[in-house]
């Protein structure tokens, strides 16, 4: 199904060009001004509104604050006049996606941006859709991501969780991997027993071995009373254990022997106990080189792979990039009672660019950031840094030297771009807009004037 796009102008010929530039993409509504737009608004569900700042019987950021208050995460851009810094501030406090200047220059770069702003629509009813599920699914773990590498590991987990098999989750850090065990266990027929979790990475052995196995009392120095181990308490449901390749060869060599016939002895004692639990695993290193370099069993690789899952790294899941940053800007705008959002383009761009090399954790880091350190509005790619600044630099110097422009042309055309920015992440401040390019004051109300943001 085509995307909806409501585009309200007054001015007849920018609604038949928005008309013919977006016919073959979207089903397109045109309002002349406020009244028609409120109609057309009520009978249907846009993914994106294109308001002109300027109608005559209403003002578009009014109007479009009106939208908002009805549908909150609606997408919409500002269409005003050149050079108005004013309007531009407006928009952005107000959390619009972006706002165009008129009359448009470049068609392509339009179409560009109303890409991205049709994406992020899509993040949000995806993220949406995750909401309604979750209350038919109590407990069940949020796993967002429609990428086809996603696709794959998660048809895999949903495959194996009702199967009473050992379970080996692969990938680099941060890519999922407990998230992926939570679904199996929520997804399993003992996803109402017990689910207990240990980094085999984080504890020393002596310490590893006692919380597995559990001890009596006096087995050693502070050992006051008894105490069951993991793989008691995880008696008829799953066990995690993440970082596995970390674990040691004496533990290896006990881990199997549980595995053959799931009994085992508390340090301290000779009683013989069995304990029914299903095991999941995990490691960020690849086990069978680990085995190869003889650092892992070989006997207990086998033993544990009976079922092995790749959790994907973001940099192959570049359609769930947006998605998930929607999501992690959502959970920390509630979190710390904000109203952060959208994300503009340049954002949007900045996280695509990004290699994230700690994956998702990386990512979730980042806009967490963002939202704890920004007022609120608008979420633009200069408080994205330093995770991504480095990409949206780069980007900028790939769109210029693409250009083929004259040097003074291209020059020309990053200062004007770059002040425009500045001003906006500023909110109108020229004072703070200076701080942050690190002109003198002096100096950059002089290039402010030289390219029309404020009057001779």
């Amino acid at each position: 199904m085509l995307p909806k796009i409501l585009v309200v102008d007054d001015d007849r010929h920018t609604r038949i060009l928005l008309d013919r530039l977006l016919a073959k993409t979207a089903t397109v509504s045109l309002a002349t001004d406020g009244a028609e737009a409120r109609q057309l608004f009520a009978a249907d569900d846009f993914n994106l509104v294109l308001m002109d700042q300027r109608l005559p019987d209403v003002n578009g950021i009014a109007l479009l604050r009106e939208f908002r208050a009805s549908r909150p995460q609606l997408v919409s851009m500002l269409m005003t006049g050149f050079a108005d810094v004013r309007d531009a501030v407006a928009a952005v406090r107000e959390g619009l996606f972006d706002y165009q200047t008129k009359p448009f220059e470049d068609l392509e770069a339009l179409e560009a941006v109303i890409g991205k702003a049709l994406e992020l629509d899509r993040a949000y009813r995806e993220i949406d859709g995750l909401r309604a599920r979750l209350l038919t699914v109590a407990d069940q773990p949020v796993v967002i991501g429609q990428s086809a590498a996603m696709a794959r590991a998660l048809g895999q987990i949903r495959q194996v969780a009702g199967l009473d098999t050992t379970v080996l989750l692969e990938g680099e850090s941060g890519t999922g991997k407990d998230l992926a065990a939570k679904l199996i266990h929520a997804l399993s027929p003992r996803a109402d027993k017990p689910f207990l979790e240990v980094n085999c990475g984080g504890l020393p052995e002596s310490l590893l071995e006692s919380l597995l196995f559990g001890y009596e009392k006096g087995a050693f120095t502070g050992a006051g009373q008894a105490n069951a181990g993991y793989f008691e308490k995880a008696h008829e449901g799953n066990l995690f254990l993440d970082e596995i390749a970390d674990m040691s060869p004496k533990l290896q060599s006990s881990l199997l022997r549980v595995l053959q016939d799931h009994s085992f002895t508390r340090i301290g004692s000779t009683q013989q106990r069995k304990a029914d639990f299903r095991l999941i695993c995990a490691t960020n290193r690849p086990l069978l080189a680990e085995v190869k370099a003889g650092r892992f069993r070989e006997d207990l690789y086998y033993r544990i792979a009976v079922v092995s899952v790749r959790m994907p790294p973001l940099r192959e899941r570049a359609g769930d990039i947006v998605p998930l940053a929607a999501h992690f800007l959502d959970h920390y705008s509630a979190k710390f009672a904000k109203v952060c959002g959208p994300f503009t383009p340049a954002a949007v761009q900045g996280l695509e660019n990004c290699r994230w090399e700690g994956n998702v954790r990386q990512l979730q880091h980042c806009i967490e950031r963002a939202v704890a350190l920004h007022v609120g509005g608008a979420i633009d790619s200069l408080h994205l840094f330093p995770a991504c600044e480095q990409a949206v630099r780069t980007q900028l110097a790939d769109t210029v030297s693409a250009a083929l422009l004259r040097y003074q042309d291209a020059r020309a055309d990053f200062e004007r771009e770059y002040l425009r920015r500045l001003l906006v992440a500023a909110g109108g401040n020229v004072s703070e807009a200076a701080r942050l390019s690190g002109i003198p004051r002096q100096n950059f109300y002089v290039r402010m004037k030289r390219w029309g943001f404020v009057a001779d």
